[in-house]
């Protein structure tokens, strides 16, 4: 209480302390009034749940530490796993390595020695070649001491100008001492016709296999038969036939009258290839492969020929 009247500025509102106020006991609102037990029961659930707020925050963190170590313990047995497959992939390359250098180091000796073994073989053939070249020289220097010089002296002729005319002295004394004997059958007109086919190179010789034909003209003989030469007219197994020209008759001949066809043509195709330039050789050996073929024609009239298996 104030007990002298207030003092107040001039011009400005008097302050609240001085404005005098009655107090009075003012109770609860009634329209927020709230039964004791409801609080009391408020109270005990907030204090509850303030209670269980950490317990249920340590357990969240207990699952989180289980499922992280589950996790690692699963992603290592994994690693694990894989780290095994590895080692063993690992080590079945390095045994397929040790395996495949052990195959290296053998194809290597197996090449060294088989390089050994072909230059051995290599030198051996060189010599015994040297041994036989030496010893066909010699052969040869011998020979030439046994030749008819008049026989190397016509071929001489002949190879400087080779022909395939006969009157020339080389092939006439060739005609007269090895082809015609050679060609000389008891047929003489079929004889005839195949040294001209043979002159001509138009004979052909074929397998009986290959005939298809059964019927065959056979000049001085009534049928054709692979029981009867037709050159020789003796009764002979005969395996060949021979064609004249582009004549479609056929004879067959004994593996005998074959191996002296067969030496002469040989003869005449070597003098063809002579004249055609086609044999680049020195006058000796041409001179010799020449002899061999004469010789081989003179066996052929004698009956003497490789026996057909």
């Amino acid at each position: 209480m104030w007990s002298g009247s207030p003092q107040t500025d001039e011009g400005l509102p008097p302050t609240l302390a001085a404005v005098p106020v009655s107090w009075k006991s003012v109770g609860p609102c009634k329209g927020h009034r709230e039964p004791l037990g409801a609080l009391v029961e408020a109270s005990a659930g907030e204090k509850a749940q303030a209670e269980e707020g950490p317990a249920a925050s340590r357990l969240d963190m207990s699952r989180l530490r289980s499922s992280s170590m589950e996790i690692r313990e699963k992603g290592s047995e994994f690693l694990k796993e894989e780290l095994h497959k590895a080692q063993k992939e690992l080590k079945l390359k390095d045994e397929e390595c040790e395996r495949l250098v052990k195959v290296r180091e053998q194809l290597e000796q197996e090449l060294e020695e088989l390089t050994a073994s072909l230059f051995e073989e290599a030198h051996k053939m060189v010599r015994e070649a040297n041994m036989k070249q030496a010893a066909s020289e010699k052969q040869l220097k011998e020979a030439w001491g046994k030749v008819d010089t008049t026989l190397f002296t016509e071929f001489q002729t002949w190879r400087a100008s080779p022909t395939l005319d006969k009157t020339c002295p080389f092939l006439e004394r060739v005609y007269r001492e090895d082809v015609g004997p050679c060609l000389d059958f008891t047929m003489q007109e079929l004889s005839a016709l195949v040294q001209s086919a043979v002159e001509d190179n138009t004979l052909t010789i074929e397998p009986v296999a290959s005939q298809t034909l059964p019927t065959l003209k056979v000049a001085s003989v009534e049928r054709g038969s692979t029981n009867t030469c037709a050159l020789s007219g003796l009764a002979r197994t005969c395996r060949h036939l021979i064609r004249l020209g582009d004549s479609e008759s056929h004879y067959y001949i004994s593996p005998s009258s074959r191996a002296r066809i067969t030496a002469v043509c040989n003869f005449f195709t070597y003098i063809r290839y002579i004249q055609q330039g086609l044999v680049r050789q020195d006058a000796e050996p041409m001179f010799w492969e020449i002899m061999r073929l004469r010789k081989e024609m003179s066996l052929a009239k004698l009956g003497f020929f490789p026996q057909e298996p």
